[in-house]
């Protein structure tokens, strides 16, 4: 450990047990991506439902609905199959794969809405697809963390995991709401679509981890 890693190490331990996870680079890198991917996240969320509501529909509530289960649709049908994805192949990869793709997915969404062509059915098979990916997103993220921390620190990293998801609901939909109030629905998906860049913010997840198991 260098003089600078040294020293970071010591700052995070001095801070207290709470973020004693963040002294360890791999780790800060993760969940530095992971807030902010989650904050992009819940910004296409609350954008997309506000889209679905406001400009496709006469707030239909059908609809709505309809895109909140398109989302999760896939999840439990795919969820020992990705398990097994997750145990198979190094979850470095697999989360490369999948922010590229969930990144993709926002942007042609965007791309859609930003040059009027959006209909409601494009929605629906993006919210679909979202949730085919994130399938196989959600268990490669959960097990990587005991990759980057030791054992005796995996709760600790598991339950700060818990709070940078419960804080992207709390900052991510107040930042969309904003946006949209001033500018529209499209940022906010932009927004989203650039944190799932490998070599964006939400990219710093996975892209500066060392680790490849």
């Amino acid at each position: 450990m260098n003089p600078t890693q040294s020293r970071s190490a010591a700052f995070w331990h001095s801070v207290g047990r709470t973020f004693v996870s963040l002294a360890q680079r791999n780790y800060r890198f993760y969940f530095t991506g992971a807030l902010l991917s989650n904050i992009g996240t819940w910004m296409q969320r609350t954008s997309q439902d506000w889209l679905v509501l406001t400009q496709l529909t006469d707030r239909s509530s059908s609809a709505l609905g309809i895109v909140s289960a398109l989302q999760f649709l896939a999840i439990p049908f795919l969820a020992p199959f990705s398990g097994a994805v997750a145990d198979r192949y190094p979850k470095r990869t697999i989360l490369l794969i999948t922010q590229t793709l969930l990144g993709l997915n926002c942007a042609l969404l965007w791309l859609l809405v930003v040059t009027n062509n959006v209909e409601l059915w494009h929605v629906y098979v993006f919210a679909f697809a979202q949730g085919v990916v994130a399938s196989f997103d959600m268990p490669a993220r959960q097990a990587f963390v005991s990759e980057m921390v030791a054992d005796s620190l995996i709760p600790n990293a598991v339950g700060l995991n818990s709070m940078s998801f419960n804080a992207a609901r709390l900052i991510g939909p107040g930042a969309a709401g904003l946006l949209i109030a001033a500018v529209g629905v499209a940022p906010g998906m932009l927004i989203n679509a650039a944190h799932h860049n490998p070599r964006c913010s939400g990219g710093v997840m996975v892209a500066g981890v060392s680790v490849t198991g």
